[in-house]
């Protein structure tokens, strides 16, 4: 039996799954960040490696069968550069796994693979390498390949440059609105004292101290877009005006990827990943009947496996090659 290791290595967190052949699940693990850029290459390695070890532990096994690991995919934001692959292969190809682990590692460098963390999110979402994914949480980014293996990535830029349709881009939109209601540039909107009470402010003056003086981030700014989704849900003008720009944005950037990559009569499939798709005022919804005018034989799908799950689809596929 052959097994492989899919690894999620993100800013935050490392997703380990361990597959055998038949593409089952055997095992689950999880560690800390192992974004190289941000955590440096042995902060990396560590939770690559630990992720590993926790997987192999989570599984069910005869303690008395020897686990052969033939391939392993990493998918990691800004894998695409040839500077960043060289790095990480290193990283991979000097990870140190304790004996005391069931695990014989048999991996052939062809069989190390390291790729975009929207590659394994495509392949996870949608069990296949043919697709689009729109992803669409914190930041924003669209990424799709075809039946040629051709592929093309639209946005992603970061908040300065990009992330369209975002979280990010959804709360800063609200904050904007709030502000000039509060100053008379803006018909009512009920985001001015949802996010004053959100915060605990007096007035919304105070939102200068709060973004700006307390060194808010991206993140903390993106928390605010459920404000912004729910306004729109009930009703707001304001908060639905911020709400269709976003759809309209993603709308945009998916129809560049499709015009791309398939033909008018092409069936494949468009997954949408990301906190943005399950708010209360019904993005994905509005997504699906837009994508539906511009790609009539395009399918909106939810994800169907986690990326991590992706990543090992993508080992499994490189023993075939």
């Amino acid at each position: 039996m052959t097994y492989v290791f899919g690894i999620d290595g993100g800013g935050t967190k490392t997703i380990c799954i361990l597959t055998d052949e038949n593409r089952i699940v055997l095992g689950r693990g999880e560690a800390g960040p192992s974004n190289y850029q941000t955590q440096g290459i042995e902060k990396a390695k560590e939770s690559i490696q630990l992720a590993i070890e926790r997987a192999v532990l989570s599984a069910k096994i005869d303690p008395n069968i020897n686990l052969k690991i033939e391939a392993i995919c990493l998918g990691l934001a800004g894998a695409g550069r040839p500077k960043d692959i060289e790095i990480v292969q290193f990283v991979v190809e000097n990870l140190q796994l304790t004996n005391s682990l069931p695990v014989t590692r048999s991996i052939l460098p062809r069989n190390i693979v390291i790729c975009s963390d929207c590659a394994i999110a495509l392949v996870g979402g949608t069990g296949q390498e043919v697709g689009i994914a729109v992803i669409a949480g914190t930041g924003s980014i669209v990424f799709g390949q075809n039946r040629q293996g051709q592929t093309k990535r639209v946005g992603g830029w970061g908040y300065i440059l990009g992330d369209e349709g975002s979280g990010y881009d959804i709360a800063v939109g609200g904050l904007q609105a709030a502000l000039k209601f509060y100053d008379g540039r803006q018909e009512s909107t009920a985001l001015a004292e949802r996010f004053q009470t959100h915060l605990g402010l007096n007035n919304l003056e105070e939102l200068v101290e709060v973004v700006y003086r307390r060194g808010w981030g991206v993140p903390e700014i993106a928390a605010l877009a459920p404000i912004v989704d729910r306004a729109a849900a009930e009703g707001d003008r304001v908060a639905e005006g911020i709400i269709d720009s976003a759809v309209a944005k993603l709308t945009f950037s998916t129809k560049t990827a499709i015009s791309a990559l398939f033909s008018p009569t092409e069936e494949f499939e468009i997954v949408t990943i990301g906190g943005v798709w399950g708010g209360e005022a019904n993005c994905r919804g509005r997504f699906e009947t837009a994508i539906s005018a511009i790609a009539p034989n395009a399918k909106v799908i939810s994800p169907r496996y986690e990326p991590a799950f992706g990543a090992a689809l993508l080992a499994l596929n490189a023993l075939k090659n």
